[in-house]
């Protein structure tokens, strides 16, 4: 599919999201397991893709798993909830028996419904997230499947990632667009008592959504839980865990501006960084 071969990154392991927001789970990853190797790509040049048609989020994604293996990663975190919600059992299903059976490509919407297990009294989740992840209905999907006593209330909060984008997260104005989606999400059910932050963007929020939440409910973000699960899938795949290299290093890319990506990340991650510039292929 893609006949350039990176092997500079070979053994790394790739981090995908449409724009900055997987920053947040590279951060939470690395925390955890700051040995391994990683290649971070943002496909800033297309983002965001929260609103995009399923077609065109899985177009997207599966252009940049090709690229990721490309460049020798064997496995792919889309840190992305809208590619997760949109491409990412198409592609386990269908695309990688023929690209590369042997490579893995895994999401953070299952392993962020995996953590609700007993941190709900009330068994009602709310979920914030983008057009593209609330419609998919992942979530409930995900959710029934791991908890089935569990009741699941979506709200779609398209301004979200506009403001953390556009470096409005912390400001007055972003008040009335945080309190908005909160109270219809209250007002669809008054019983949620956990809440998950369904895109990686709004842990940049936090400060706004607590403000405006009952103070009884609890918060779930991603970073920490995917981290979580990811050690405990390299520790029950230890075929896998060898192919991945540990030396510590860190490559961004981005589809965009190098030097706007670098002024971004700063926001997402607590030192400066050098980001390449790159391409997707159309397959």
């Amino acid at each position: 599919m893609v006949k350039e071969q990176h092997t500079s990154g070979a053994g790394a392991i790739g981090i995908f999201d449409s724009g900055y927001g997987g920053l947040t789970v590279l951060s939470g990853i690395r925390s955890l397991m700051p040995e391994y190797d990683y290649i971070y790509l943002g496909d800033n040049a297309r983002a965001p893709y929260g609103s995009r048609s399923f077609e065109s989020v899985y177009e997207f994604t599966l252009e940049a798993v090709a690229w990721f293996f490309s460049h020798g990663c064997p496995l792919v975190i889309l840190a992305c909830n809208t590619a997760s919600a949109k491409a990412l059992r198409t592609i386990q299903q269908v695309n990688l028996p023929t690209m590369n059976p042997s490579n893995r490509v895994l999401g953070v919407i299952r392993p962020t419904a995996e953590s609700l297990a007993g941190l709900s009294r009330t068994n009602h989740i709310g979920v914030l997230g983008t057009e593209g992840t609330i419609q998919s209905g992942s979530y409930e999907i995900e959710v029934e499947k791991l908890h089935p006593q569990l009741t699941v209330t979506g709200e779609a909060c398209p301004m979200w990632v506009p403001l953390v984008e556009n470096r409005e997260f912390d400001k007055p104005g972003a008040d009335y667009f945080v309190k908005q989606h909160i109270d219809r999400l209250f007002a669809k059910d008054a019983l949620i008592d956990t809440l998950i932050l369904g895109c990686t963007h709004y842990p940049l929020l936090l400060p706004k959504i607590r403000q405006f939440l009952p103070p009884h409910v609890k918060v779930v973000s991603q970073g920490k839980y995917v981290a979580e699960s990811l050690k405990d899938y390299l520790y029950r795949h230890p075929g896998m865990e060898e192919r991945c290299t540990k030396k510590g290093t860190i490559r961004y890319f981005t589809t965009e501006s190098p030097e706007k990506f670098k002024q971004q990340a700063s926001l997402f991650l607590n030192e400066r960084v050098d980001a390449e510039k790159t391409n997707l292929i159309p397959l």
